[in-house]
């Protein structure tokens, strides 16, 4: 049984040093190049870049973006023309909250003043008019925009900061139904953020159906399954002392 234990540890810090190392890279990398936009520096962060507003431009461009009535984007720099372009286009905006501590913000275009859609597309603006809202009570979601430090356009594998935000996010949605397998799952970097890199993957991990940078928009072909529900055996203490709402439904589960 231990040597089994060892071998268990051992591989899940190697998958997790294996992230570093990618995301380490490409923040060098758009810093180096100077591709980096502000908040800088992008270490540590889902980093804003260099053409992100033309990014987003091609996000609303998509079908998928067209057919959808209820958008969720999460609320990071790079991403907040996408939420501008999604309220402009009359659909409801779900934004979590940063680090998902307040929860979940809709966003009614019909009740926000159009000249104020910019305002509204920022941290502090969605906090003034979005709504607080639970997550059961909020509408079926038809397109998922997330941001990413590094990408594989191929098999759709992503990495975030390494904090996990969206794919608890996503766990959370989907445990109420809002999201799900078939949910699209666009995620806007620019080119340099693609990698070849076979990035391991972790249960809880959410792959992306679209990657589409300032230049292109690109299909994947992944072959991971979107995770559904919580998977509570890799929510931390920790976890559930920053975020009150994994907290709540950790303790409203029933045995």
């Amino acid at each position: 049984m231990f040597p089994v234990i060892k071998v268990e540890v051992r591989f899940h810090v190697d998958v997790k040093s294996a992230k570093q190392a990618v995301r380490e890279r490409i923040w060098r990398l758009l810093e180096e190049r100077g591709l980096a936009a502000f908040p800088k520096p992008v270490y540590g962060r889902i980093p804003n870049f260099v053409g992100s507003d033309k990014a987003c431009d091609r996000a609303a461009a998509l079908p998928e973006f067209a057919r959808a009535r209820t958008v969720k984007i999460n609320p990071d720099a790079p991403q907040r023309m996408c939420r501008e372009l999604a309220l402009k286009s009359g659909k409801v905006l779900v934004v979590p909250t940063p680090r998902i501590r307040g929860g979940f913000l809709l966003l009614d275009p019909s009740a926000i003043p159009r000249d104020a859609y910019r305002e509204a597309s920022t941290i502090g603006g969605a906090a003034k008019w979005g709504r607080p809202t639970p997550p059961e009570h909020l509408p079926q979601i038809d397109l998922v925009i997330i941001g990413s430090v590094a990408v594989n356009p191929k098999t759709g594998r992503r990495l975030g900061k390494s904090h996990g935000y969206a794919e608890i996010e996503w766990g959370i949605l989907s445990y109420y139904g809002k999201v799900g397998e078939s949910t699209p799952v666009v995620t806007t970097v620019h080119d340099v953020q693609l990698v070849d890199d076979d990035i391991p993957r972790e249960p809880f991990d959410l792959p992306v159906d679209i990657v589409v940078t300032p230049t292109r928009a690109l299909r994947t072909s992944r072959t991971d399954m979107k995770p559904s529900g919580i998977l509570w055996e890799y929510v931390t203490e920790d976890m559930l002392r920053e975020i009150p709402l994994l907290a709540e439904l950790r303790g409203s589960r029933i045995p």
